[in-house]
């Protein structure tokens, strides 16, 4: 096992205070009451309100994150937004994070680390490493993502799942002999499956003034759920089996699996292909939609907070992202 004495040392979220009903999505999409429902079982999800700032909403996680863990901003050397939605293409968000908790002084290292939904789970795989080794002693991790401004409302499935939201984690260095660490990670990526979830434009291959002009379209969320659903069906099970056997446990042994909230049905693909019981499922769609790189740390902040998950449990974060890219950190908390 690749053992890392690092711990989470609190959490924090952050949601916008606009909410959008299921019947009110209904409403929106010109789809019969009930529809949205039953198609991703969201009965509510956030949107920011116009003009509000991801970067604004990652502080506000972040300053959750730290009073959790009894800390201040300047006890923390690293600030990293993990998250798979940018406030603008240059600079990074984490650097508009830290002015937004008034820290634009301070010279606290910031800088993001984009594997979309599973930003947040590879940044805590890099930047525990990183403590791990002693490069840093204490790590802010923030994911913060506006979906809403992206959404392709044509459609339909994929417009009536997402949500805004932020979420954020400090880890350190945990005691040898104490309960916490990290036990194992991995990701793996196939590329055969890129074109399955994009934003073609924004970069600089689709330009307004480059030589492939983008389109309206170019810069909404595109995405093929029934292909994505075919290839993480296919390769989930032996993944999760050998992050599993990496960390010398087993299925059984997790008091709580944290995915990825990327749909209903991905979520009963993971009980049913995984062997996961409906208890040990910490599950957050309906009340939070798909908030892309912010749903791991949310769902982890929401089973902490609510006693479902205590020190030395064991945990297992789980899930895919564009790429198409498959992530896991099991850790004892």
């Amino acid at each position: 096992m690749n053992i890392r004495n690092v711990k989470i040392l609190g959490t924090g979220e952050y949601v916008p205070a606009t909410t959008l009903t299921d019947l009110e999505m209904d409403e929106r999409l010109g789809m019969p009451p009930g529809w949205s429902r039953r198609t991703t079982d969201v009965q509510s999800r956030h949107f920011a309100a116009p003009g509000e700032r991801a970067a604004v909403m990652g502080a506000r996680a972040a300053e959750a994150a730290l009073e959790a863990a009894s800390l201040a901003l300047e006890d923390v050397d690293c600030l990293v937004c993990a998250s798979g939605t940018r406030q603008q293409a240059l600079p990074c968000t984490a650097v508009f994070i830290q002015e937004a908790m008034q820290a634009g002084q301070s010279g606290i290292p910031a800088f993001d680390i984009d594997a979309t939904c599973l930003s947040f789970l590879t940044a805590l795989d890099v930047m525990s490493s990183l403590v791990a080794v002693g490069r840093y002693r204490r790590v802010l991790i923030v994911s913060a993502e506006i979906a809403s401004v992206g959404l392709d409302w044509t459609h339909k499935e994929s417009a009536a799942l997402f949500g805004d939201g932020a979420a954020a984690a400090v880890i350190g260095p945990a005691d040898e002999a104490g309960p916490s660490r990290i036990l194992a990670a991995s990701l793996r990526t196939y590329s055969a499956g890129a074109a399955f979830s994009e934003i073609r434009a924004g970069g600089t291959l689709r330009h307004p003034d480059g030589p492939t002009p983008a389109a309206a379209q170019d810069y909404r969320f595109a995405m093929n759920g029934p292909a994505i659903f075919k290839m993480a069906s296919r390769l989930l099970p032996d993944f999760a089996r050998e992050l599993l056997t990496a960390s010398d446990t087993t299925m059984a042994a997790i008091q709580a699996v944290v995915p990825h909230q990327g749909s209903a049905l991905a979520m009963r693909l993971l009980e049913r292909k995984l062997g996961i019981a409906r208890e040990q499922l910490v599950y957050i769609t309906p009340t939070r939609g798909n908030t892309i790189a912010a749903s791991i740390p949310m769902g982890l902040h929401a089973a902490i907070g609510s006693g479902r998950v205590k020190r030395g449990d064991r945990v297992l974060l789980l899930g895919t992202a564009a790429g198409l890219t498959l992530g896991g950190v099991v850790l004892d908390y």
